[in-house]
């Protein structure tokens, strides 16, 4: 009690130091030093306090009790007779024989056996993984290739009509410049015509 006591009244002084609180003639350093010296005049009592007497464990475990050399040797035989029968007791409970410790170690073989099965299956998945991301990956290749020749055939049927344009302005111009050099022969003449009656005048 005295030592509750004691920290409560250093711990509220600390808290009244600290955020520099007063109630009164209480500040934080009157509060602090009466705490401090509560606990100094605590612990100086303490000091005088007799000593409690060590518990005989040998009452609740008589292995540690003192004995003749004789007795000595005895009891961690005992001690390991009567572990061993607990064990034993505790297995019997638990149901736990030999035949279920043999059937354990097949299980665990068995799980073994279906591990290492398992293994080529799953190299199969990975090898079919990889397998469908190469098709995935040639799809894709196929698919640039389809949009490149649709390019192509689009700019070559693009060029075969501006090619055949062009061969239907050769023909145009073809018969305009026949046209031209028709009228350029009419005209000719006439000029000519013109000339001579000029000529004779």
């Amino acid at each position: 009690m005295s030592y509750g006591f004691g920290a409560s009244i250093v711990i509220i002084g600390a808290l009244f130091k600290i955020i520099h609180f007063e109630i009164g003639p209480l500040t934080g350093n009157v509060m602090l030093t009466l705490g401090l010296v509560t606990e100094a005049i605590v612990f100086a009592i303490s000091a005088f306090e007799p000593v409690d007497d060590d518990l005989d464990w040998s009452l609740v475990y008589p292995e540690l009790a003192g004995g003749a050399s004789s007795s000595k040797k005895e009891q961690p035989k005992d001690a390991e007779g009567l572990l061993s029968k607990k064990l034993d007791n505790l297995l019997k409970e638990a149901k736990i024989d030999a035949e279920l410790m043999a059937s354990l170690g097949d299980s665990i073989k068995n799980f073994e056996g279906a591990a290492k099965g398992i293994s080529p299956t799953v190299d199969s998945i990975a090898a079919t993984k990889k397998y469908g991301e190469e098709l995935s990956l040639a799809a894709a290749q196929m698919e640039s290739l389809n949009s490149l020749y649709k390019v192509q055939l689009d700019s070559v049927n693009r060029q075969a009509a501006i090619n055949e344009e062009a061969v239907e302005n050769a023909t145009k111009l073809k018969e305009q410049m026949q046209s031209l050099a028709s009228n350029l022969s009419s005209l000719n003449g006439v000029y000519g015509g013109m000339l001579s009656a000029m000529n004779r005048n």
